[in-house]
């Protein structure tokens, strides 16, 4: 998965950055196997269902867009990935 690079430059890049960190720690977390997969795909769900309704944010800064259209890109490869993975056996 390609890590989004865009940086927007103002008070919601914390916003950004955290949204950002997200997606990068479920993604480290499936390579891991330490995530059930049911809640990783809840979690992805989430953030894509969240930047969805952020970028439709009437007068939003074109960098701020830009930005998040890079995020939900990045959370979209990350639930492609999911959906291809095998989900392991439980230790059950």
């Amino acid at each position: 998965m390609n890590k989004p690079s865009l940086k927007p430059s103002t008070a919601d890049g914390s916003i950004f950055q955290s949204l950002q960190a997200a997606i990068i720690h479920v993604d480290e977390a499936i390579g891991q196997q330490s995530i059930p997969f049911a809640a990783a795909r809840g979690i992805v769900y989430s953030l894509i269902e969240m930047l969805g309704a952020m970028m439709g944010t009437p007068n939003l800064p074109e960098h701020l867009l830009s930005g998040y259209e890079g995020l939900l890109e990045a959370a979209n490869e990350l639930e492609a990935k999911i959906h291809q993975l095998k989900e392991p056996p439980s230790l059950n």
